[in-house]
């Protein structure tokens, strides 16, 4: 199932992890003195093998699925809403549309499996596996062939990317009752408790938000004997959505293409990423932390730093899209700022003081 998952990642190139810090220090700047866009910058060098990262060449994807989990009411909203806003996404008026708008960024919904049926829209791809996933209340999520068609698909349409230029990729998620989903993954993966991660989703009140909790553990409890190996989780407990994130930050990483994760959903697919295949995690940059209560947990407990938290819980890739403006100008300005010796610009005087002749 899934062979390519392991196949190897380049590591950060140290070398050129030392000429970009080199370089920082000359440029017309105090040293330091743009804190994180210089390590952004940094990294990406490192990535890239290049003094002069560049992320000009990028793209904007979506994943579209239903969940059957949604049948039992864990969710605020009904489940027809995820066919609608890939409606609203191809029509432009959903918040990433604005946000691709803006930053003149392709955006491209690729639906994956919806409970409702879907007409022909622009910059959708449709590629369902099945009418959403199975409950898996009661049920294994998603067959071995639907998570392998999912799979392969991934390294196709990554390869394609890779082929027209692509340097970075934000990926989003949209799918009714998929942090139900998210939250069993985790809770699975790194046995965490479901009432300390469970969150209100679109949301849910106090009594609904027991509800979901109950439903997790009782899904957990059911599963558990299956629940031993990264993959098999994903598969008894994922969504089509979250697999194909997952699959595209492993590829994304073999291919050379950074990944912009966006967040609690996504952050959930890039773990379990890491997780398959530890040499990824390079390759990822964590965009936010989101209003999702178990968010702030996993970020905290796998040693996660966000690049902004500004209460955000939307999803559709908009944290990752927002944070796309900070990278780029992160990269330009290491590639295009001159240096001292090319501005003619002095340098910092280091000055000792003779205490006895002070």
């Amino acid at each position: 199932m899934s062979n390519w998952f392991n196949l190897p990642i380049s590591a950060p190139d140290d070398d050129y992890q030392q000429q970009a810090q080199i370089v920082q220090s000359q440029l017309t700047k105090p040293q330091g003195s743009l804190g994180g866009l210089e390590t952004i910058a940094i990294q990406i060098s490192a990535l890239q093998k290049t003094t002069q990262p560049d992320v000009s060449q990028a793209q904007i994807v979506i994943f579209a699925a239903d969940h059957g989990i949604a049948q039992e009411g864990v969710s605020a909203f009904p489940q027809s809403v995820t066919a609608e806003m890939v409606r609203n996404f191809s029509s432009g008026g959903a918040a990433i549309s604005v946000l691709a708008r803006q930053h003149q960024l392709p955006l491209q919904i690729i639906n994956l499996g919806l409970v409702s049926e879907l007409e022909t829209l622009e910059n959708v791809l449709n590629y369902p596996v099945g009418k959403g996933t199975r409950n898996f209340l009661n049920h294994e999520a998603v067959s071995v062939s639907q998570f392998d068609h999912i799979s392969e698909f991934i390294k196709n349409r990554v390869d394609q990317l890779k082929n027209t230029g692509v340097q970075l990729i934000m990926a989003g998620e949209m799918g009714i009752a998929n942090t139900t989903s998210a939250t069993a993954l985790i809770c699975a993966l790194q046995s965490l408790a479901p009432e300390k991660i469970t969150g209100t989703g679109t949301g849910l009140d106090k009594t609904a938000l027991a509800h979901k909790v109950s439903i997790i553990s009782q899904a957990l409890d059911r599963h558990k004997a299956d629940l031993t190996q990264n993959v098999e989780i994903l598969r008894t407990l994922g969504g089509f959505e979250i697999i194909a994130l997952c699959a595209m930050y492993l590829r994304c990483a073999q291919q050379g293409i950074v990944s912009v994760v966006d967040g609690f959903i996504c952050t959930v697919a890039a773990l379990f990423a890491i997780d398959i295949n530890a040499q990824c995690r390079a390759w990822l940059i964590f965009s936010h932390q989101s209003a999702e209560s178990g968010h702030k947990i996993i970020m905290e407990l796998n040693g996660i730093k966000p690049l902004l938290n500004f209460n955000l819980r939307l999803g559709e890739a908009s944290g990752a899209t927002l944070v796309y403006p900070l990278i780029n100008s992160a990269c330009l300005l290491q590639s295009q700022m001159a240096s001292f010796d090319s501005a003619s610009v002095s340098k910092k005087v280091s000055k000792n003081i003779n205490k006895k002749n002070a």
